[in-house]
C-alpha cells in the first residue's frame, strides 16, 4: 500500500481524489494546507487520518511514502526537491515548474536519491492517448500537428473588475501558455520529440501574465501551430495531418474522441471507451511505477517534461513573459 499525501487542497486535488478512489494500492494518508482550520477541514471531509501545516514535518514523516504536489506552479520546485530530499516520490502537477533549469534541478535531486519523479499531464496517460500513437502510421508521412486550447477564464471577468487572482499573476508563474498551452505543447514532444525552430506570439495583460497566444514549430518535414487563451473559446479539433489523412482528436487536454479521415472521404473510428475518471490513469501509472521500482515514467519521460518547459521558456522570451523564478 503506497501512502500519498497531499500537497494543497484546491479543485483540482479534489479531481484527483475522485481518481485515486480506484487505484486499490494506494492510501491518501496526509494533507498538507497552511492553517490547520484548511487542513482539517480537507481530512474530516475527505476522511484523511494526518494533517500537516508544516512542509518540513511532512518531508520528514514516517506517516507518507509519496506526495501529490498541486500547488502554484512557481512553489513546485523548491517543494518537490523538499520531499525527493527525503527520499519521497512526488507526483507533481504540470506545468513541472517555472522553468526549465528548476525541471533540471528536479531531476537531478530525483536522480541524487533514487525516487521517483513524474509529472501529472494526465493527457498523454489516457487510453485515447495511446490509440493516437498506435494509429499515427496510418497516416503515412506526417506532414502537420494543429492543437487549440482556448477557454474563457471565468477568473478572467474578476480581472477585468480589477481583482486579480492567482490564474493571473505572475509571481505564480501562471497565465494562458502555463495553463493551457502545455496542454498543447507536451503530446507534441511525445509525438515528435524536440523541435527544430519555434516562434511565438501572445498578448500580456497589464498584471504581467499572458492571456493568449499562438506558436509555430519547425520539424524535418512537417511543422506545428499552437493556439491558446484565457480570455476567448474555440471549439477546433485537435489534428494531426499526415500524406493519407487526416486524424482529428477531441479536447487536447483529455482527448475523448479519436478518428481518421482518408483521402478517399472514408471515416476509421479509434475511440476507445474511458470508464474511470480522468486522474485514475495518471494516479495508477504512478502507484504501478513505486511499485516496480522505478523512478522514471516510460510515459511522462524526464526528456518530455524538460523539453516541454524548454520550449514554454522560449516561447515566453518570445512575447517578453517573465516569472520572478527565472
Amino acid at each position: 500500500m503506497i501512502r500519498i499525501g497531499l500537497v494543497g487542497t484546491n479543485w483540482i486535488t479534489e479531481r484527483l481524489l475522485d481518481g485515486a478512489a480506484h487505484v486499490q494500492s494506494l492510501k491518501i494518508a496526509a494533507v498538507y494546507s497552511r492553517t490547520s482550520e484548511r487542513a482539517e477541514e480537507f481530512a474530516s471531509k475527505h476522511n484523511i487520518p494526518h494533517q500537516f501545516t508544516s512542509l518540513e514535518e511532512m518531508a520528514s514523516s514516517d506517516k507518507i511514502d509519496a506526495v501529490y504536489i498541486a500547488t502554484p506552479n512557481s512553489l513546485h520546485a523548491d517543494q518537490a526537491i523538499l520531499f525527493l530530499q527525503h527520499g519521497k516520490h512526488v507526483l507533481c502537477e504540470k506545468p513541472l515548474a517555472a522553468n526549465a533549469k528548476e525541471v533540471q534541478r528536479m531531476f537531478e535531486t530525483a536522480k541524487q536519491h533514487n525516487v521517483l519523479l513524474m509529472e501529472a499531464m494526465k493527457s498523454t496517460l489516457l487510453p485515447n492517448f495511446k490509440v493516437i500513437q498506435e494509429n499515427l502510421h496510418k497516416l503515412g508521412t506526417i506532414r502537420k500537428y494543429f492543437a487549440s486550447f482556448c477557454q474563457y477564464s471565468s477568473r478572467y471577468d474578476q480581472y477585468k473588475d480589477g481583482i486579480v487572482l492567482n490564474a493571473f499573476k505572475p509571481e505564480f508563474a501562471n497565465g494562458a501558455l502555463m495553463d493551457l498551452g502545455v496542454y498543447c505543447l507536451y503530446p507534441l514532444i511525445s509525438l515528435f520529440g524536440e523541435p527544430l525552430e519555434v516562434k511565438a506570439t501572445g498578448s500580456l495583460l497589464e498584471s504581467g501574465v499572458d492571456s493568449s497566444g499562438s506558436v509555430t514549430l519547425k520539424y524535418e518535414g512537417k511543422d506545428a501551430v499552437l493556439m491558446y487563451s484565457k480570455v476567448s473559446n474555440s471549439s477546433l479539433p485537435w489534428e494531426i495531418q499526415g500524406e493519407n489523412g487526416v486524424m482529428h482528436i477531441t479536447k487536447v487536454s483529455s482527448p475523448e474522441q479519436v478518428e481518421i479521415q482518408y483521402n478517399d472521404g472514408t471515416v476509421e473510428t479509434l475511440t476507445v471507451e474511458m470508464p474511470l475518471p480522468s486522474m485514475y490513469y495518471e494516479m495508477q501509472e504512478f502507484v504501478d511505477l513505486i511499485d516496480l521500482g522505478k523512478t522514471e515514467s516510460n510515459v511522462n519521460t524526464y526528456f518530455n517534461s524538460y523539453t516541454t518547459m524548454k520550449v514554454a521558456d522560449t516561447i515566453r522570451k518570445d512575447i517578453g513573459l517573465v516569472f520572478p523564478n527565472d
